[in-house]
């Protein structure tokens, strides 16, 4: 990170999220169902067609061909070659849905407004609502496990599960900053990041 170089997109679209697998394949996702890829570290970009003109806000790889993305309004498109072809999902709800993490093939969580959390454990042919009481929007969740993972969003709002996320318990963040995204590295260590330049850190699996 001393140094950065610009890479060209070859989209004028918004882009709302990337991921890569590896340092040379990834994918970037934004505004008008945009999907692009890229297989030499960024050098360039191309295409991949959603089928879709809605926006898409986030992005996550389980393996080279096995993918999914989230956007507006329920949307949920998965990819079991590398993103050649897209296929809908039905989320079986109309809430926009921010961010997706899936802890192997079959069973992945989506979060999105008014703290709505869906998920599946058949590679997305179902989803079930596992929402709790919170309305905050939802901007990010991550799983470390099939039984423990967290989801972050607005007014400084952290979610913690340890048994899939049947239940959620609400941690302590110590901002009302907006949280947009959450990374953990193990079972206790993580960063969160929001506005006005917040930024968490945590070593005891967010209990400070």
């Amino acid at each position: 990170g001393l140094s950065w170089v610009a890479q060209s997109s070859g989209t004028t679209n918004r882009l709302e999220a990337v991921y890569f697998i590896n340092s040379t394949t990834g994918w970037v996702v934004g505004s008008n169902g945009t999907i692009r890829k890229t297989t030499n570290g960024g050098l360039d970009w191309f295409a991949q067609s959603s089928g879709i003109s809605s926006d898409i806000y986030s992005i996550y790889f389980i393996n080279s061909t096995t993918g999914w993305v989230v956007g507006r309004s329920g949307t949920i498109l998965k990819t079991t070659n590398g993103g050649l072809n897209w296929v809908s999902q039905s989320s079986g709800i109309t809430n926009h849905l921010y961010s997706v993490n899936f802890i192997d093939t079959r069973t992945g969580w989506a979060v999105g407004s008014f703290g709505k959390i869906i998920k599946t454990t058949d590679g997305g042919s179902n989803w079930i609502d596992k929402s709790t009481i919170v309305t905050n929007f939802l901007e990010a969740v991550s799983f470390v496990s099939l039984s423990t993972g967290w989801a972050v969003g607005r007014s400084g709002t952290i979610l913690k599960t340890t048994d899939g996320g049947s239940t959620w318990v609400a941690q302590l963040s110590r901002t009302k900053y907006d949280i947009y995204s959450i990374d953990f590295i193990d079972l206790f260590t993580a960063w969160v990041v929001g506005s006005d330049g917040t930024i968490l850190k945590t070593t005891n699996g967010g209990v400070t």
